[in-house]
């Protein structure tokens, strides 16, 4: 996979990782957005090292 693609990805990754601390810092963090937040960090995370 191009360098450029996985850095891509990775800054993705980063980015779903810090939406998911803030949920979390929240008083009362919605289990739902968390949880799509999760799916998606781990779409992420397979496609960067799946290939």
């Amino acid at each position: 996979m191009e360098t450029s693609h996985v850095s891509a990805l990775q800054l993705k990754h980063a980015g779903i990782d810090r939406q998911i601390q803030q949920e979390r810092s929240r008083p009362h963090p919605d289990d739902a957005t968390l949880q799509g937040l999760k799916k998606r960090k781990l779409a992420l995370k397979e496609a960067i090292y799946h290939d």
